[in-house]
């Protein structure tokens, strides 16, 4: 019988490595983003999440691909991050962050949790800045704090029903969006490496292990996990 994990955000960083490791695991992968993934076999859907109405566009063949299915596992893992402050935040922006972050995942979750079997789960990715904060970052730590609150609450909701959420808030990993981010900065990342115990940053590989024990793992259920290396308090 087939397994499903639907990812999204599956095209590059932590949820393309997601989308590789349940790939081995012979589950069939299906990516909702903007720009595909060269996955064997996934299935591509082309998606805005910063749209509310691209998502329903696929609703019919989402639940057509889970028909039959043993083991369903949403991974949330696209994100909007803009840069902004306090007083350079505006409707635009912050609309922005939490339509992608926020409502697009309600949104599948509705649409995905009828159709799903027991033993399956919903991930959410967040972020160090779930609960924590650096300047420069309004919308985006404003709408990963939001993650966490949505993921216990859907973890209530779901109480009797035999599906398990958790939230991944992972530490500083190798991604594009990270390198973008620190590509002006020629010492950014000796840096940041210097901020936990390994002194290296995260492989993405690292947090999509993270993700197929969470998902296979019923006891943590309703759980923040910390996968940042450790990070240096100071």
């Amino acid at each position: 019988m087939q397994k499903v994990m639907i990812v999204t955000g599956g095209s590059r960083g932590i949820g393309y490595a997601v989308s590789q490791h349940f790939k081995q695991a012979q589950f069939k992968v299906i990516n909702l983003s903007r720009s595909p993934n060269n996955i064997q076999d996934t299935l591509n859907l082309k998606t805005d999440l910063s749209s509310p109405t691209s998502l329903k566009e696929h609703q019919a063949r989402l639940i057509q691909e889970l028909e039959g299915a043993t083991q369903v596992v949403i991974v949330h893992c696209a994100a909007g991050h803009t840069g902004d402050t306090i007083f350079t935040a505006n409707a635009e922006t912050l609309n922005k962050d939490l339509a992608i972050n926020i409502v697009s995942p309600t949104l599948l979750n509705q649409m995905l949790l009828p159709h799903m079997p027991e033993s399956s789960s919903v991930i959410f990715i967040g972020s160090t800045l779930s609960e924590k904060a650096v300047p420069g970052c309004y919308s985006y730590v404003t709408s990963k704090h939001a993650v966490i609150g949505m993921m216990r609450s859907v973890c209530q909701d779901l109480a009797g029903k035999g599906v398990h959420t958790a939230c991944i808030c992972p530490g500083f990993t190798d991604t594009e969006m990270l390198r973008e981010h620190i590509s002006h900065e020629p010492e950014a990342e000796k840096s940041i490496s210097q901020m936990v115990t390994f002194g290296r940053l995260i492989a993405p590989e690292e947090i999509a292990k993270t993700v197929f024990f969470t998902a296979n793992t019923p006891a943590i259920n309703g759980s923040v996990i910390h996968a940042n290396l450790g990070q240096i308090e100071r």
